[in-house]
C-alpha cells in the first residue's frame, strides 16, 4: 500500500518536470531574434509634369444694347403739347411728324408778319412811283435836286422796310414750323417723351430716336480694367438671359471723361451683324481675354500647405521619393491655380494623394509599373 502511493507520487513529479521543461523551451524560443519587418509598398499617387503655356485672364462686364447713332430730339420753343403720335419701338420715316405743339400764338405772329409785309410793299410801291415822277420832272427842269433826293431816300427806305418785313415773315414761318417735331432720318423711337397737355421748355428732350440699324454694346469700365485691355481686342457679347445668343464686336468709342459718381468710363463696342434678339435696351454680358504671358498652371488639388504657406509635393524621378516645396500663387481658379514662382518646367508634381504623404516617402505613379 505504501509502495503504491510512492510510485504514484514519483510519476506525478516526472510529469511536472516534463511540463516545466516544455515551458522553458517555449520561453527560450520566444526570446529569440524577432523576424525582419516587411517594407511598406510605395504609395500610389497621380502626378502632372509642369509646363508653361500662354495664359489669359478673362474680363467679364455687364452692359446694355444701344443704337450706334442715337439722337435726342426737342423743340426750339416752349409750348404745350397738342399731339404726340409716337410710341417706343415705333419705326419712323424722314420728315414724319412726331409731336405737335399748340400753335395759336405762332399763327397770330405769322398773320401780323404777313400784314406788315403787305404794308411795306404798298409803301414801297408808292415811294417808287413818287421817285420816278421826281426823276422825270428833274430831267425836264420842273423840280429841284433837293426834292428829287428826298424822293430817292424815301424809295430806299421803303425797300429796306420790305426786306425787314420779309425777314420777320420768314421768322414767323419758322416759329410755326418749330411747333412741329419731325424725324430727321429713318429710325426707331426709343423714348416717346411727354404726352398731350404737358408744357415743355425749349431744348427739353422729347423723343429719342435711334437713327440707324447699327447697335452698340455699352459698358461702364473701371479705369484699372481699361488699362489692361489691349488697344483693339475682339469682344464676345451675349445676352445675359440667353447666353446662346452671341455677337462679336470691337471697341468703337471710349469716353474721355470718367463718370463723376461711379468713376467709370463708358465704352461702346460696335457689334458685327448682331442677332435680332439683341434689341435696344437689352442687358448683355461682354467678355474679353487679356494675355498674361507664359504661366504655370497646375490642378488646384495639388496645393498643400507648409509653414502656413502654399506648397506642393515634388517627385524625384530617380528615386521616386517626394519632397515638399513652397510656391507663390498668382491666381486661384475653381479647378486650377497659377504659380508665379517655385516651379520649373519638367518637374513632376503630385496632384492626388497629397494628404497622406511625408518627406522622403517612396511613391508609385499611377499608370506606371509597380
Amino acid at each position: 500500500m505504501t509502495a503504491s502511493i510512492g510510485a504514484q507520487i514519483t510519476r506525478c513529479r516526472r510529469a511536472a518536470y516534463g511540463l516545466a521543461a516544455s515551458a522553458m523551451l517555449l520561453l527560450v524560443a520566444g526570446c529569440g531574434a524577432e523576424p525582419e519587418a516587411a517594407l511598406p509598398d510605395p504609395r500610389p499617387v497621380r502626378t502632372v509634369t509642369v509646363e508653361k503655356r500662354e495664359a489669359g485672364t478673362p474680363i467679364t462686364l455687364t452692359g446694355r444694347i444701344e443704337a450706334d447713332d442715337e439722337a435726342v430730339l426737342g423743340f426750339r420753343i416752349a409750348g404745350r403739347v397738342l399731339e404726340n403720335s409716337v410710341s417706343r419701338g415705333q419705326r419712323v420715316l424722314p420728315g414724319q411728324l412726331l409731336v405737335r405743339l399748340e400753335s395759336q400764338n405762332e399763327m397770330n405772329a405769322l398773320r401780323v408778319a404777313q400784314a406788315g409785309l403787305a404794308t411795306a410793299q404798298a409803301q414801297l410801291t408808292q415811294a417808287r412811283n413818287h421817285y420816278e415822277r421826281q426823276e422825270t420832272l428833274l430831267g425836264q427842269g420842273w423840280t429841284t435836286r433837293a426834292i428829287y433826293d428826298q424822293a430817292e431816300k424815301a424809295r430806299r427806305t421803303a425797300e429796306q422796310a420790305v426786306e425787314a418785313a420779309e425777314a420777320e415773315l420768314k421768322a414767323a414761318h419758322d416759329l410755326v414750323g418749330f411747333t412741329e417735331l419731325k424725324a430727321d432720318a429713318p429710325g426707331t423711337v426709343t423714348d416717346a417723351g411727354p404726352g398731350a397737355g404737358e408744357v415743355v421748355q425749349a431744348g427739353q428732350p422729347i423723343v429719342r430716336l435711334a437713327r440707324k440699324d447699327g447697335r452698340d454694346a455699352v459698358f461702364d469700365v473701371p479705369a484699372n480694367v481699361l488699362r489692361t485691355v489691349p488697344s483693339d481686342p475682339e469682344i464676345t457679347v451675349f445676352l445675359t438671359e440667353a447666353p446662346a445668343v452671341t455677337a462679336k464686336g470691337r471697341v468703337r468709342e471710349v469716353s474721355p471723361q470718367a463718370d463723376p459718381v461711379m468713376r467709370t468710363f463708358e465704352v461702346k463696342v460696335g457689334l458685327t451683324d448682331p442677332p435680332e434678339a439683341m434689341r435696344l435696351g437689352a442687358t448683355v454680358t461682354g467678355r474679353v481675354t487679356v494675355s498674361s504671358g507664359a504661366m504655370i498652371e497646375i490642378p488646384a488639388s495639388a496645393l498643400a500647405r507648409i509653414n502656413e504657406q502654399p506648397a506642393v509635393w515634388i517627385v524625384d524621378p530617380g528615386t521616386r521619393t517626394v519632397s515638399m516645396r513652397n510656391v507663390d500663387v498668382l491666381r486661384f481658379e475653381p479647378a486650377t491655380v497659377t504659380i508665379s514662382r517655385g516651379l520649373d518646367t519638367g518637374e513632376v508634381v503630385v496632384t492626388a494623394g497629397v494628404q497622406a504623404l511625408h518627406p522622403g516617402q517612396e511613391v508609385r505613379l499611377l499608370g506606371s509599373g509597380p
